[in-house]
């Protein structure tokens, strides 16, 4: 547990620094991975997607808004309700942002052969798993 908790801290890390380069605190890259999806989602139906509580997502969605990466608009069907949309400037981080992680990725997993990455992906999938 110290080895995966070290190198999550060391990936958390160069993230961070990462998406920094783009305007965007890391976590928020992955509210941008949704609505990169499927833009215009509720914070709850956000935050059922990555795994967060909707407060955590309202929250962050306030941060997001003020940096220029995304909108609130009501709901046309129900104004009870709130949309998500990216803005230009969230739409346009997309590249930047996947490239940068790509570049992570390879990086922290340069020095593994093919069958040591399947195998970590694996191991981490059932940890996640049980953990869950």
């Amino acid at each position: 547990m110290r080895l995966l908790t070290r190198a999550q801290k060391l990936v958390r890390s160069a993230v961070d620094e990462a998406m920094a380069q783009h305007g965007v605190r890391i976590g928020q890259n992955l509210l941008l991975e949704a609505l990169w999806q499927e833009d215009g989602l509720a914070p709850g139906e956000l935050a059922a997607r990555v795994g967060a509580t909707t407060p955590t997502i309202v929250n962050t969605a306030t941060r997001m808004e003020r940096a220029g990466l995304l909108e609130r608009r009501p709901d046309p069907d129900d104004r009870r309700l709130v949309r998500l949309y990216l803005t230009e400037t969230g739409r346009a981080a997309e590249g930047p942002i996947q490239a940068a992680r790509r570049r992570i990725a390879e990086h922290a997993t340069a020095t593994l052969t093919e069958p040591e990455r399947r195998h970590l992906e694996s191991a981490l999938l059932k940890i996640v798993d049980r953990m869950s």
